[in-house]
This record gives C-alpha cells, sequence and structure tokens, in this order.
C-alpha cells in the first residue's frame, strides 16, 4: 500500500492543537480566541486545528447551542464566532505568527435543515419510506449520498471556498472512513491543484491512509485506558505500536493524543481516564513516531469535562500550570536532531531489568541520542539499561538533571514518572 500523494514539508514534524472556539473564552468568538495566539505560539503550537466554523442546524438541535457537527451550510460562518471577515482577520494574524491553520470538515453528514435539504434533496440518502435517515444512531444529521456525482462536485467546491477564499492550510476531517476513499481522493485531487494542503483524517482505518498524511490512534488510546485501568498489558501496547508501523504506507503520520474534544465530553478528561499517567503518556505522544495533539485547556491543566452542546468556557488564568511542560516537548521536537529527523530516526525499543512496567526506547541521528524512560506504573523503580548499550552523560530536559550512563548505573522513575534524556 501506497501514498498517492506526497506530504507538504511542513507536516513532516509538526503538532496539533485542537481549538474549541465556542468554550475557549467567555466570549467565544474568533477576535476573543486571537488574544491566545501569542502565548500557543511561545508554547510551540505549529498547526491550529479549528472545530467546525460553519452554522449549527436549529431543526433536531440538542441541546441549547448545538452540536457543531451538525452544519447547516458549508460555506458560511457560525455567527457565535464572529463574521467571515473576523475569521479571515484570524487566519491572517495567525500565519504571521508562524502558525498553519486546518479546519474540521464534516462530509459524511449535515443537519436536518442543510440548504442542501431543500435545493438539492438528491445529496441525501433515504430509507425504505423514502425518508432522509442517519445510519449511525445520531438524531440531529442525517446522511449524504455519495453515489450522487453532483454531490460530490458541489463537496469539492465548498472545500475550495475555504482555501481560496480564507487561505486554510488543510482539513481535519471528520468520521473519514464514513465517507466512501474515492471521494477523498478525487478532493484531494482537485485541491493540490489550488494549493497543496495537510489532511487529517480521524480514522484509525489503514486503507485510508493512500489518501490521507495523518490519521488517529484509536487503538493505542483505547489500549493505554484498559491498560491504566488495570485489563491490558505492556506487551500488548508495544504490538499495537509495532501494528502501526507494519501497516501504515511509508509516509505517513500517525496523531497521537490523551484528550479531544469528543474524550473529554463524552469518555472524561485524561486525568479520568489515565490519572497520574496522563502526563506520562503526553511525554509518548510528542517523543514517539507522532505527531502530537493537544486539545483547549489541557495546558491549564483543565480537569472539567466541557459540555458539549451548551455554554462552558475554559477558566484560564496568567499563566497555565502546564504551559513549560508542553514547551519543553514541543521545542524538543524542533531542535533536536533525531526527532526533526522524523522517520529516517524511528524510535527503537530499548530493553531493561522492569520491561514489564517500563516504556523505554531511544532515537539516534548524527551522533546525537534521545532515550524516553516512561514508567507506567504506580511503583518508584530503579531502571537499568544493558551494558554498553547507552553511554555518556544524558540531561533531562525537564529539570536539567545530569546522568552519566555508566554501567550498572540506575536511573529512578517515580511512579507514574518520566524522564526524556539527551546526550
Amino acid at each position: 500500500m501506497k501514498n498517492l500523494f506526497t506530504p507538504v514539508e511542513w507536516s513532516i514534524n509538526t503538532n496539533v492543537y485542537e481549538v474549541n472556539v465556542r468554550q475557549y473564552t467567555d466570549q467565544g468568538t474568533f477576535s476573543a480566541f486571537a488574544q491566545h495566539l501569542p502565548r500557543l505560539r511561545e508554547m510551540g503550537v505549529d498547526i491550529l486545528w479549528f472545530m467546525p466554523i460553519t452554522p449549527i442546524s436549529r431543526e433536531g438541535r440538542l441541546g441549547i447551542l448545538g452540536s457543531y457537527y451538525a452544519c447547516s451550510d458549508y460555506t458560511a460562518i457560525n455567527p457565535e464566532y464572529g463574521t467571515l471577515d473576523d475569521f479571515k482577520i484570524l487566519i491572517k494574524h495567525a500565519h504571521e505568527q508562524g502558525f498553519k491553520v486546518i479546519i474540521d470538515w464534516v462530509a459524511n453528514h449535515t443537519g436536518l435543515d442543510h440548504v442542501w435539504v431543500t435545493s438539492h434533496p438528491n445529496f441525501y440518502k433515504r430509507n425504505a419510506e423514502g425518508k432522509f435517515y442517519d445510519s449511525n444512531g445520531w438524531k440531529d444529521v442525517i446522511d449524504l449520498n455519495y453515489y450522487d456525482h453532483e454531490l460530490r462536485s458541489y463537496m469539492i467546491d465548498a472545500m475550495t471556498f475555504w482555501v481560496k477564499e480564507c487561505d486554510i492550510d488543510g482539513f481535519r476531517c471528520d468520521m473519514a472512513h464514513l465517507v466512501p476513499l474515492d471521494f477523498w481522493r478525487q478532493a484531494r485531487t482537485a485541491l493540490e491543484k489550488v494549493k497543496p494542503l495537510f489532511w487529517l483524517a480521524e480514522t484509525d482505518d489503514m486503507n485510508y491512509m493512500t489518501v490521507f498524511d495523518c490519521h488517529y490512534t484509536w487503538r493505542w488510546m483505547h489500549e493505554t485506558e484498559k491498560y491504566f485501568a488495570g485489563s491490558s498489558s505492556m506487551d500488548k501496547l508495544i504490538n499495537i505500536l509495532n501494528q502501526y508501523k507494519k501497516d501504515a504506507p511509508e509516509q505517513t503520520q500517525h496523531l497521537y493524543f490523551t484528550t479531544n474534544h469528543d474524550e473529554n465530553s463524552w469518555n472524561g478528561t485524561e486525568y479520568e481516564k489515565y490519572g497520574e499517567a496522563a502526563l506520562t503518556l503526553a511525554v509518548f505522544s510528542a517523543t514517539w513516531d507522532s505527531i502530537p495533539l493537544i486539545y483547549s485547556g489541557q495546558e491549564l491543566p483543565n480537569r472539567k469535562r466541557l459540555r458539549f452542546f451548551e455554554k462552558d468556557h475554559i477558566e484560564w488564568n496568567d499563566m497555565p500550570t502546564l504551559h513549560n511542560f508542553y514547551r519543553a516537548l514541543l521545542q524538543l521536537r524542533k531542535t533536536h536532531p533525531a526527532l526533526k529527523a522524523g522517520k529516517l530516526a524511528m524510535p527503537q525499543w530499548v530493553p531493561t531489568n522492569v520491561g514489564n512496567y517500563v516504556l523505554s526506547f531511544m532515537r539516534r541521528w548524527q551522533g546525537k541520542d534521545l532515550l524516553v524512560l516512561l514508567n507506567l506504573s504506580p511503583n518508584n523503580l530503579f531502571v537499568q539499561l544493558p551494558q554498553g548499550y547507552v553511554t555518556g552523560y544524558f540531561t533531562n530536559i525537564f529539570d536539567g538533571q545530569q546522568i552519566e550512563m555508566v554501567p550498572q548505573v540506575s536511573v529512578e522513575l517515580k511512579s507514574w514518572g518520566y524522564k526524556v534524556l539527551v546526550n
């Protein structure tokens, strides 16, 4: 299996920050969010992914404000957030500060009163009774019919609108595997002629990686949840990581995360799911063969579930507690040769005396080593590596502690602790 497209160069070693505009500030607008751009850039954020910016259907609306993913018009702005001009200004400021901007694209379904329902009813699937329907049990949306070739043309035109009108840099495609793969191939082929873009798929289906640049690592996330709950093992975690490497086309990027908008609202914050292991897994997401995802408020850290259909804004302070934690990780990705080299310096497993509890790997490039030790247990441990496997002086990026790797040296890891060591 081979990727049919070449990823844009800036996406090779990047990171993604998911922006929930509604909940980001008390005002919930583009202009209010813009005040956070300098802080996020200083933290090291590269890509801003905006959850759907389109207006929300009123018919069948859930809660007071409805779901972002029940679109009523693919080429309009949700008035909650401001105007089209407000969004253009935000993108201009983001680009000036060095960000790339991608938007959420919901191609599988629309809201119940989308403009196409009356203008192009042939764009929708119908059941035996001739009624529009959704096949996933979602009550506020109806499925689009990709057997209709006119729909495909309209959808590509709508996507093109945002590239030409607002100069966005890519798409995060919602539930990408629910849409026929050949449509995505059509869409990317057409849009490549307008501007090279970054394509992120919300899917774990490797077949879709012949078109997309990056995918969600759902299997990893679910297995780590099981692990923390005591119903999985280190071997299973390692097997999933090895399987991703085996199954993915050569240029595929993997998006790793501890939370996102769905997880936070429906399944709990990363602290509900992972407890003390939350930051340890965040370290993994930033140092493995990966693109790390950070969701709005993780740097606080936000410890509440944000309500999905109502206003429930994040309560910011002057300096988020985990700002420097994420800054250290994101800056490391930009400065360390082994991480900058990407797939030329793939992670290599490092055996230890406590392999059932510690996830340990190394990335090496041009004489520069990066050693990652993650304690996935509630026990304080002393980690020993094979004699001669790693030598020299190493520094922990988080506290500056220096360790000389000599035979029989033991590296202490606190309960659910982590060390990222560079030579």
